[in-house]
């Protein structure tokens, strides 16, 4: 029975199952974890659809406890307990054995669990740092990730960036970045919030790494400059995250040194900013010469890691455009005086072909007044007299009336005999929108309607009275308007009132010249165009539905 007993063992310690139990025993993992947090424990040989057996070891009662439980093969601990330290056991079974692996959960009372491993990173490299923490990664759960260092919230940094996967990218710029950092993730599960950790122990190794140097600009920049002017050029490179004493910046022109040109002065600084080196270097030049233009200017840094080069290129400046910009605002100005000289000049002929226009597509609103104008003259007496009452009677009224449709009182062919000659002249004035009075020479009369040669008679009395209804309801109302008309020669002012003498000034004076007068049968009134024109600009526009020819 001996031998047999011992074949029976020997048996026994050679079965596959014992032999895979035994081979994946091993060493125990250890995770640290705070209490109140979230965290789920994964078994190292399984997936998610592996059919798994947990236990807790130690004592007799292997049962896991309260507050953990397992969920698709990992162990979930909502949330962690003091109670929950202890070593915990995972086991898969099938037809040719068994699997069993220990993991050991160290529990802390801490915010912050205690870091399970240490990172040591080079001063000024950049690294990244990994959240660790994939079962709570994976589920399909929003989520927020944030850094603490030692225990506390990190303030944004330059040097310091968090990416999407929670991943943190750290630049160590001294040794004050050393210490523990956790990857805290915030989920939500079942309506409530929890919270996992993992901290990692980070270390500076003080040991520097010498990078290659990058100028940053220029870079193919073109700098447009007068020839025979001064210049300045500057340089800026990236040396790295420490200052290295062999760094070196210099600039050349077309590949050569900047210090065979006595023109060229060179000067070069370094200094930090938010933990990187910058080289600063300026190309003076006291006087830009031909050879300077059109040729690469290159500033060059180099160390014992390597070299950039940033070029740029000296333009001479193009007038050509400004010279375009200067004739075309030549141009545009002379366009400008021309177009309103041109105004000014057919302004007369323009004002007469709106008037047209306005007849044709709208109405004018009627005013009250019944005539155009109230012509004013010297009734025959005089040297000239005959000449003024011709152009009084029959030829304003033959242009005016019968050529372009303006309705005219004239006194002497349109006022009754036997009325009250003042307050008859007083109504009629205030009924017609101007009033033109027919000067010449001969007229002589004081401020107070007398000659200064011969006693007024009865006719120059009322035509001092027009005058004086006229002019007084044209200064102090502006209506009616007063047109002036000298006929043959000018006219002596100083001797009229000052009323006259002052609208003579303000808007001059029509001149009416009899040499310019045709006598033939085709024309037998007078052919002084320009006269006839400014007298109708100076006229109030026909009413719509006059009788009008053109002419």
């Amino acid at each position: 029975m001996a031998a047999a007993g011992w074949m029976l063992l020997l048996a026994a310690l050679l079965s596959p199952a014992f032999t895979e139990a035994h081979n994946h025993s091993g060493e125990t993992d250890t995770y640290h974890v705070s209490a109140g947090h979230l965290f789920l424990l994964n078994c190292l040989f399984v997936d998610a659809h592996t059919n798994v057996t947990w236990s807790r070891e130690g004592g007799h009662d292997r049962s896991l406890p309260t507050g953990v439980e397992v969920r698709d093969g990992l162990l979930w601990f909502l949330p962690v307990q003091v109670s929950h330290n202890g070593s915990y056991t995972c086991e898969k079974r099938n037809k040719s054995g068994s699997l069993r692996a220990t993991l050991r959960v160290s529990v802390s009372s801490g915010k912050c669990p205690d870091p399970p491993e240490t990172k040591s990173i080079t001063l000024g490299v950049s690294e990244r740092i990994y959240c660790k923490q994939d079962e709570i990664l994976n589920l399909n759960n929003s989520r927020n990730i944030r850094w603490m260092k030692d225990c506390r919230s990190m303030e944004p940094a330059e040097h310091i960036s968090v990416g999407e996967s929670g991943s943190m990218r750290l630049s160590a710029r001294s040794e004050g970045d050393a210490g523990k950092y956790t990857c805290l993730v915030d989920i939500s599960l079942n309506g409530r919030t929890y919270t996992a950790a993992r901290s990692i122990q980070l270390t500076v190794n003080k040991n520097t790494v010498i990078s290659a140097p990058s100028v940053i600009s220029p870079q193919q920049e073109v700098v447009v400059v007068e020839e025979g002017a001064r210049a300045e050029l500057k340089c800026k490179a990236l040396i790295g995250f420490m200052e290295d004493k062999e760094t070196l910046m210099y600039w050349t022109v077309n590949d050569k040194d900047s210090d065979e040109h006595e023109e060229l002065k060179v000067s070069c600084s370094f200094h930090r900013d938010r933990g990187h080196v910058y080289g600063l270097s300026n190309l003076s030049i006291s006087k830009v010469r031909r050879q300077f233009l059109n040729v690469p200017i290159s500033c060059c840094v180099a160390n014992s890691a390597g070299n950039s080069v940033g070029v740029v290129w000296l333009q001479e400046a193009d007038h050509s455009a400004l010279y375009t910009r200067v004739a075309l605002c030549l141009a545009s100005s002379l366009a400008v005086l021309l177009l309103a000289a041109s105004v000014q000049f057919f302004r007369v002929d323009l004002v007469l072909a709106h008037r047209k226009l306005l007849r044709r597509f709208s109405k004018q609103a009627p005013d009250g007044k019944l005539y155009d104008a109230y012509v004013s003259f010297l009734p025959p007496g005089g040297p000239s007299s005959a000449e003024t009452a011709a152009l009084a009677l029959r030829i304003l009224p033959e242009q005016l009336e019968k050529q372009h449709g303006y309705s005219l009182y004239i006194r002497g062919r349109d006022d009754c005999p036997g009325e009250a000659v003042h307050d008859a002249i007083a109504a009629t004035v205030r009924k017609c929108r101007r009033l033109i009075i027919i000067l010449s020479p001969d007229v002589k009369s004081s401020a107070d309607g007398k000659t200064e040669e011969a006693p007024l008679r009865d006719d120059q009395n009322q035509l001092s009275y027009e005058q004086k209804v006229g002019l007084h309801d044209a200064l102090t109302r502006k209506d009616p308007r007063v047109i002036l008309v000298e006929i043959n020669g000018p006219v002596d002012y100083s001797c009229l009132p000052e009323s006259l003498r002052y609208i003579r000034r303000k808007q001059g004076a029509l001149k009416w010249n009899k040499t310019s007068c045709r006598t033939n049968k085709l024309n037998k009134f007078c052919s002084n165009r320009n006269f006839w024109k400014n007298l109708r600009y100076r006229m109030p526009s026909v009413p719509t539905g006059r009788f009008q020819s053109v002419v």
